[in-house]
């Protein structure tokens, strides 16, 4: 189904990211993700004086959809009462865990409708008193047909305009739901997501203090638009606040991974907005016993080549632009001629795009913003390359690591990215059970990201692509 072709209402706020920089006195905006570089018309530049614009008109409305959709500025908005809402809750053998997610759905929203979906329990009578002893519904499946079906069932059985999904295995923060609901002021937004942190475990592992800072789950501590090759490119099914007529069916049953991912892409391709908002948390029993941890992130890598067949390169683990490619690819040759040629693939890098910059034809080029530029996407591109010799294709990496030169690069890279990956979360775990983690965890991911690819017969999930 298609959004409707409806403006943000007057009243709707946003405020400009922290990180989205003005230029040319306040005539150009840099930032959002992909980074880029937004004119502004000088009646779009009158109305954006400061850091927040209130829609009050449809010239507002427009400015602050192109801002939101950029990344460059987010929602600020009031919790709202989500007095339509239905809660959906797709559940099978786990008893003790809907107790405690129940019990503080009504602690925290005591009229909001609970619709739970027996998902094929070995014990559904169990289910049944749990639901009754909270006032929830119960939809059956007598056999299992995975979370997807489960969460379908429950949508097609809400008769409200929202059905907020949560798996059995969280536990809501308290206001949660009321943070997401007031993104429903917004008729494009078809879905929007709280940030998912650690539940604290009864028996922690020591996978735990890594898992606890940067668990697949967790998109961050900062707002964004969701949308393929972006910062954040997907949120998790775990939670997630829908408006139920963006849906149509739902999630793809066929998927027993990636469906949210799929979910998400296909939603943001028919121009729906997808959101992440971190304002609002729920908590994830994460995995405590290391085999099981490895195991799901084999699993979850599974999902990329089921991504591949129906995104394409959307999903493609390596992006990036010619001339960053020819850089690395110099300056990984060595010595001086490959650190020169890598010098002069930039310098025509900026040179060429230095004039589509100026603010006008035949202004001046900003060289030094346009070097700028070039230098941010050659890092992150280097950023992409190591994090793809240590995750995605680490099986062609190791028999090359009796070479010497290949062996100091991967090294090196892993280090590099390690450490990187771990600055920001020093406070919270250390540094030598961090790389562990993460290289671990890269190897689980890529032995099932390969895995997925000969099971499907297509290397499609395995190959790079240019920025779109």
């Amino acid at each position: 189904m298609s959004p409707p072709d409806e403006r943000l209402p007057d009243g709707f706020r946003v405020v400009l990211d922290p990180r989205t920089r003005r230029r040319d006195g306040g005539a150009a905006l840099l930032g959002g993700s992909p980074l880029r570089l937004l004119r502004l018309a000088p009646r779009a530049r009158a109305l954006l004086t400061g850091d927040a614009l209130t829609v009050t008109d449809v010239t507002t409305a427009a400015l602050a959809a192109r801002l939101l959709d950029t990344g460059l500025a987010h929602p600020d908005l009031p919790p709202v009462d989500p007095a339509d809402v239905t809660v959906v809750v797709p559940v099978k053998d786990r008893a003790g865990e809907l107790d405690r997610l129940l019990r503080a759905l009504r602690a925290d929203l005591p009229d909001v409708p609970l619709l739970v979906v027996d998902d094929g329990s070995a014990d559904p009578a169990a289910t049944a008193r749990v639901c009754a002893a909270f006032g929830a519904r119960v939809l059956r499946h007598a056999t299992s047909r995975g979370p997807s079906a489960a969460r379908n069932a429950g949508l097609a059985a809400a008769t409200t305009t929202a059905v907020a999904f949560v798996d059995s295995d969280c536990v809501p923060r308290p206001g949660w739901l009321g943070v997401l609901a007031a993104h429903l002021a917004d008729p494009r937004l078809a879905v929007v997501a709280p940030r998912i942190v650690a539940l604290p475990a009864a028996r922690p592992g020591w996978v735990g203090s890594y898992e606890d800072a940067v668990s697949a789950l967790d998109m961050g501590p900062r707002p964004a638009p969701v949308a393929p090759l972006t910062g954040v490119s997907y949120v998790p099914s775990a939670a997630l606040l829908v408006r139920r007529a963006a849906l149509g069916a739902g999630f793809d049953e066929d998927m027993q991974v990636a469906e949210d991912v799929d979910l998400v892409w296909r939603l943001a391709a028919a121009g729906w907005r997808v959101r992440y908002e971190p304002a609002a948390e729920v908590a994830h029993e994460h995995p405590a016993r290391t085999a099981d941890w490895l195991r799901r992130r084999a699993f979850y890598g599974t999902g990329a080549a089921l991504l591949a067949q129906r995104h394409g390169s959307a999903v493609a683990p390596v992006v990036m632009s010619p001339w960053s490619a020819a850089a690395w690819g110099l300056a990984l040759a060595g010595g001086a001629p490959g650190a020169v040629g890598a010098g002069v693939v930039l310098a025509g890098a900026t040179a060429r795009l230095a004039p589509r910059l100026a603010p006008r034809p035949g202004d001046p080029p900003p060289t030094g913003l346009a070097a700028t530029l070039v230098v941010r996407g050659t890092w992150s591109a280097g950023r992409t390359l190591a994090r793809s010799a240590t995750r995605h294709h680490w099986p062609l990496v190791v028999p090359l690591l009796g070479v010497r030169r290949v062996r100091r690069v991967v090294v090196a890279a892993a280090v590099a990215d390690a450490v990187g990956a771990w600055w920001p979360h020093r406070r919270e775990v250390g540094l030598l059970r961090f790389a562990a983690g993460r290289r671990l965890e890269d190897l689980a991911y890529g032995a099932g990201l390969w895995r997925g690819a000969l099971r499907a017969r297509s290397p499609r999930a395995l190959l790079p692509a240019r920025p779109r």
